[in-house]
């Protein structure tokens, strides 16, 4: 028994050193963050129902009267533009999905802004959130790189077919 405690303690102090000796972990470097920016940005969302915003999923609900039914999922690939008129600059587009989750057809959406002219092209912010009144921006890449911030909306017109949404985003990003 004493032999066995001998060699236990013989192993301990033998694999304490291994690990002193050994070139396993690294010296550390100082952290020297980036300064946070921030960006405020003003663009206009314009969806054209049956063709940038399709449902693709829908429950099988027969009492619900509304006009976008509890339980549905819709898929949205929108152009973002400059302005509210349907010929003013595209600069990228919008692309995720919508579910209806609340009785009053409140949604909870994930999107993706991405942009594609001008200073941020290549870049996009992330959105996952509640849709009222504002979206909780999570993320994104590019220039919008560990994002955070909120988008803020505005319906100006909603009609049969057409939803244009003016967007003020504001995020802060390194």
């Amino acid at each position: 028994m004493r032999g066995t405690w001998m060699l236990s303690w013989i192993l301990i102090i033998c694999l304490s050193q291994v690990a002193v000796q050994s070139q396993y972990y690294s010296k550390s470097r100082p952290y020297h963050p980036r300064p946070a920016k921030v960006t405020n940005l003003h663009f206009f969302m314009h969806e054209h129902t049956g063709v940038t915003a399709v449902v693709v999923a829908q429950a099988n609900i027969t009492s619900n009267n509304s006009s976008v039914p509890f339980g549905t999922l819709v898929a949205v690939n929108d152009p973002l533009r400059t302005g509210p008129e349907p010929d003013s600059e595209v600069i990228g587009n919008v692309q995720g999905i919508a579910l209806m989750a609340g009785m009053n057809a409140s949604s909870t959406q994930y999107i993706d802004f991405a942009f594609n002219t001008g200073k941020f092209n290549g870049s996009s912010l992330s959105v996952f959130s509640r849709g009222e009144p504002g979206l909780a921006v999570v993320g994104g890449r590019g220039r919008f790189m560990m994002a955070a911030g909120v988008a803020l909306f505005n319906p100006i017109l909603i009609n049969a077919t057409n939803v244009i949404i003016e967007l003020n985003v504001t995020v802060i990003h390194y």
